[in-house]
């Protein structure tokens, strides 16, 4: 194996990272699957793991997901490994329309192949090279130092947001009609 190691690096990084995407796909895709069974029996009064559970599976994110897939079919699957951030929605909406896992997994392939073959040549070298930018001077870190600001604030932001809308939805519902 080290040998194996020593003179080929590349195909063990590919490897490696083509079973790691293959098993996250898979691990998304049935979590959408099995939850789409549980999270339809539970009542919209339900509170607790499952109504969370149905209230995220309704959610914007995967509402986006199943959009994507209802829209595009198959091929969105092999193409979300090609996306930042709307990978997870697609794979677990794939499992909440209940595509055939054999059609799922054969569609799967092709997109695990490709991010492998990314993130095992350019992928962590720009990452490697992205980070050493920021954090190779002063500025480097002010920079990172603000982006992180700035995503908590929207983030801080977002949750308020939410809470009030809840709130206001409380009060419209306990109102005397």
């Amino acid at each position: 194996m080290d040998a194996f190691l020593k003179d080929y690096p590349f195909a063990a990084a590919w490897a490696l990272l083509f079973v790691v995407g293959l098993l996250r796909g898979q691990g998304t895709y049935w979590l959408g699957r099995g939850a789409s069974g549980a999270a339809t029996r539970v009542g919209s009064e339900g509170e607790g793991r499952w109504a969370r559970l149905k209230a995220w599976l309704n959610g914007d994110s995967t509402r986006a997901g199943r959009t994507v897939v209802h829209r595009a079919g198959l091929v969105a699957v092999p193409l979300c490994y090609l996306t930042v951030g709307l990978q997870t929605a697609i794979l677990v909406a794939a499992g909440l329309v209940r595509i055939p896992w054999l059609r799922f997994t054969i569609a799967q392939l092709p997109g695990v192949a490709a991010w492998a073959t990314i993130y095992s040549t350019i992928g962590f070298a720009g990452w490697s090279a992205a980070i050493a930018a920021f954090t190779g001077t002063g500025w480097g870190w002010a920079l990172l130092a603000i982006l992180i600001a700035v995503c908590v604030v929207l983030i801080v932001r977002r949750i308020g947001r939410r809470a009030l809308r809840s709130a206001e939805n409380d009060e419209d519902a306990h109102a005397p009609q």
